[in-house]
């Protein structure tokens, strides 16, 4: 729907901000019900082992939602500014509010909150969300935005990220965040696979897959972080400019990755320095004791025992009677 000449027409009902992404609330809940879960059956575990178990199922399920978590969220990277801005198009109104940025590896959040939020007779509190996976197309939905009569920050910073901008900012955090997805699910079934390790009799071998998920952590930083080495362009507002840095997904991606270096570094160092604390901390040594104890364990009959004893003697003679 178009008005004089091709030109949108402003909207004045707004869409409820977006606070929580569902896809990331159900990965939430996902993993918090797995340590319920075990921590119902954690008291049917005895001695020093309870602890043992504890530890490590707490943090590798900490560990493990975090790589499918932080795929969801949009604050790999977050900029805000504070300004004097237009609100509407073609309307001198001004308001005060702050524009933030919020790029994920999925798409960017673009806010506006106003300050005070009632402006203008309007509540001034948006969350517009602009999608670039493969398969998605950023331009409609930024056709979509300008038909709804979105503000004009949200509609001037989402510009930025067009294909049709010449800040060429779509085409490099749409590589970059595909890349990054992409080594994150690697690092996800190393995960994987250095827990079935782990719950073996190697244990080793699970450190060694611990390295290979802190690795592909480290290439998913680094794949994102591409972006930051190529020109972009300055988001003004006014006087003041809105710059983005490495948001909290990153920095906790990253200890993250430090976290699983560090296990996979001392699992392998236990292994071979001491390797009895090793199997105390994966609970093997009970194990191998109760084998021993079921294998070695043999009830003798103490009269057999007796005559073994006596047959072994010189000069002994044994006389079965038959009555």
């Amino acid at each position: 729907m178009t008005l004089f000449d091709g030109v949108y027409p402003f909207y004045p009902q707004q869409r409820k901000p977006v606070v929580f992404d569902v896809d990331l609330i159900i990965v939430i809940i996902v993993f918090l019900v797995i340590a319920f879960s075990f921590l119902l059956i954690l008291p049917g575990i005895r001695g020093r082992a309870r602890l043992f178990w504890l530890l490590r199922v707490i943090t590798s399920l900490f560990i493990g939602g975090v790589i499918v978590a932080v795929q969801f969220t949009s604050d790999w990277e977050s900029g805000r500014v504070t300004a004097n801005t237009t609100y509407k198009s073609f309307s001198p109104d001004v308001v005060y509010a702050d524009v933030g940025v919020h790029i994920g590896l999925a798409g960017v959040n673009i806010t506006l909150l106003g300050k005070p939020v009632g402006q203008l007779n309007e509540t001034i509190n948006y969350n517009e969300h602009f999608s670039w996976l493969f398969g998605k197309d950023y331009d409609h939905e930024f056709q979509e935005g300008l038909e709804r009569g979105l503000p004009n920050p949200i509609l001037y910073a989402a510009e930025k990220f067009s294909t049709l901008s010449p800040c060429g900012m779509h085409g490099q955090y749409r590589i970059a965040g595909h890349y990054a997805s992409a080594t994150l699910w690697v690092a996800f079934c190393a995960w994987l696979i250095s827990n079935m390790l782990f719950s073996m009799p190697v244990p080793e071998y699970g450190g060694y897959m611990m390295l290979v998920t802190a690795a592909f952590l480290i290439f998913a930083l680094l794949s994102f972080s591409t972006v930051r080495s190529s020109s972009s362009c300055v988001i003004h507002f006014g006087s003041a400019s809105l710059q983005a840095v490495y948001g909290s997904s990153f920095w906790l991606t990253l200890a993250t990755g430090l976290l699983c270096f560090l296990i996979g570094a001392v699992v392998i160092l236990l292994h071979y320095v001491r390797p009895d604390l090793l199997r105390a901390i994966f609970d093997l040594c009970e194990e191998d004791e109760e084998e021993e104890g079921t294998l070695g364990e043999v009830y003798i009959n103490p009269h057999l025992a007796e005559i073994k004893t006596l047959s072994s003697q010189p000069h002994f003679k044994l006389t079965i009677k038959n009555s």
